[in-house]
């Protein structure tokens, strides 16, 4: 058998077809990010402590909890990442959104095919009209190969990769702020509890002290200089006092527990020693609210939200325009064993195919203002998100300066009230004053030192929470690209 030649029809066909897939333009708008607004300095930053952060002066990287200076709290922070199953839920979805990377890709190249087919078949000799010689079994072999290929000529493929890449880099950012959240959430149990183990020092001592007054009060009663109200008062200030020692032991217990889930562990296993705190907070470094686009997690995972969104809509403007593909196939075909497997039983076929909607009803059109809206609300999303994460700082700078002075008119409110305590104990001692005034004295110095712990421990947190308002130690520039899909 001879071949055809090639004619000039078919040379010019395929050199037309070869420009018109290299010369592919991609419909739909050029992405870019929203504005978001954002101040040039943050209201409630102390201005004695400002200034603008020069490149990695003092800024939070990587592990920001060693801030904190705390071994214990180190040793469990380390656990979230490898143990908490909702962060490990997250990396899973990270990965299966990388995946989908892949999947999309593969639709920018020739997909192929190929089968084996053996076939039988016979006559029927009892068909009407089929002559006794037509009677009898056939077989068909057939070995076909084929290929076909969907050209991006309105780049809706390439827009396709570009949003799944978007997605994987928002999800990547998740995880991220899915990580920074529990991290936040253990260290902010962690001083809460060990602000409990003050108050529970601070409410044994007093326990301890109650009882010793107490029983002062009913020797005086023995010897006829104090009255049994007195004793009265004694016993009900004890017990109210061991009352509320009580609460803040289970309340204790019930964040121990917490911190065990947060570590991926059950709380029979986990155990932390009673530790009060004492110092300060760290001095958290606060660089200039632009950077802090770059630093948010769930910001990055926002805009990148939009970029998919973006996409989306030059997907759906491409669908306006006619979609090329192109086949091939080829192949062995025979009826006959013997010759399934020789040249002459070679067929092929291969030709273009040009495909356009003529009408929808207005399908397409609705479908383009879908991703637009969608679009829409994603940017909106997006500069939500910002305004959210300014407030946050906004707050926590304001919590740490306001208790920060709280703090100091407390420490001064317990030496006063420690005085005054002595003062009306020598007084009742002397037989000059009553048990009351005794009584009023020490409930308003437990309560002084009560808000001075407490206090601390509101400080602690709100150092936390300020520095997962920051971002945590994550920056957009500087996290190591984990899928090789870009920055």
């Amino acid at each position: 058998m001879k071949r055809k030649p090639i004619t000039e029809t078919t040379r010019a066909a395929a050199a037309a077809l070869i420009l018109l897939l290299g010369a592919g333009c991609v419909v739909g708008p050029r992405y870019e990010r929203p504005v978001a607004p954002a101040p040039p300095a943050y209201k409630e930053a102390p201005p004695q402590g400002w200034k603008e952060a020069q490149p990695g002066d003092g800024a939070l990287r990587g592990k920001w909890w060693e801030i904190f200076q705390d071994a214990a709290l180190n040793e469990l922070e380390e656990q979230v990442s490898i143990s908490n199953q909702n962060v490990l839920m997250a990396e899973a979805q990270f990965r299966q959104a990388a995946a989908a990377i892949g999947v999309a890709r593969s639709a920018l190249f020739p997909a192929a095919s190929g089968s084996v087919s053996v076939t039988g078949s016979r006559s029927s000799a009892s068909m009407l009209g089929s002559p006794p010689a037509g009677v009898g079994s056939t077989g068909t072999y057939v070995l076909p190969l084929g290929a076909s290929y969907t050209a991006d000529v309105w780049g809706s493929i390439r827009r396709g990769v570009s949003a799944s890449t978007a997605e994987a880099q928002a999800t990547s950012a998740q995880l991220a702020n899915v990580r920074l959240l529990f991290q936040a959430e253990l260290a902010s149990d962690y001083f809460q509890l060990h602000g409990l183990d003050g108050d529970e020092e601070l409410l044994q001592r007093n326990v301890k002290s109650y009882g010793e007054y107490l029983q002062l009060t009913r020797d005086r009663f023995a010897f006829g200089v104090a009255s049994d109200s007195d004793v009265a008062q004694a016993e009900t200030q004890l017990y109210t006092t061991a009352a509320e020692l009580t609460d803040v032991q289970v309340a204790r217990a019930q964040l121990e527990h917490a911190i065990a889930i947060l570590i991926g562990k059950p709380p029979a296993v986990v155990s932390i020693p009673r530790a009060p705190l004492r110092g300060s907070p760290p001095v958290v470094p606060v660089e200039m609210p632009s950077e802090l686009l770059e630093r948010r997690p769930d910001i990055a995972a926002a805009e990148r939200q939009v970029a998919a969104a973006n996409e989306q809509i030059g997907i759906a403007k491409a669908a306006f325009f006619p979609a090329l593909t192109l086949s091939v196939s080829t192949g062995l075909q025979s009826s006959s064993f013997v010759d399934w497997l020789s040249w002459p039983s070679r067929f092929w076929s291969l030709g273009p195919q040009f495909a356009e909607v003529l009408f929808d009803a207005g399908r397409r059109r609705g479908q383009v203002r879908e991703a637009q809206a969608a679009y829409d609300a994603t940017a909106a999303n997006y500069r939500q998100t910002v305004l959210t994460a300014f407030q946050q700082v906004e707050d926590n700078l304001s919590a740490l300066r306001v208790l920060g002075g709280e703090a100091e008119i407390a420490n001064d409110a317990v030496r006063s009230a420690l005085r005054s305590v002595a003062v009306s104990t020598a007084q009742y001692k002397a037989g000059t004053a009553t048990y009351l005034q005794v009584i009023t004295a020490q409930a308003a110095a437990l309560a002084d030192e009560k808000l001075a712990v407490d206090l601390l421990t509101r400080r602690m947190v709100a150092s936390v929470q300020l520095i997962e308002a920051l971002g945590g130690g994550w920056d957009r520039l500087l996290a190591p690209p984990k899928t090789g899909i870009g920055p």
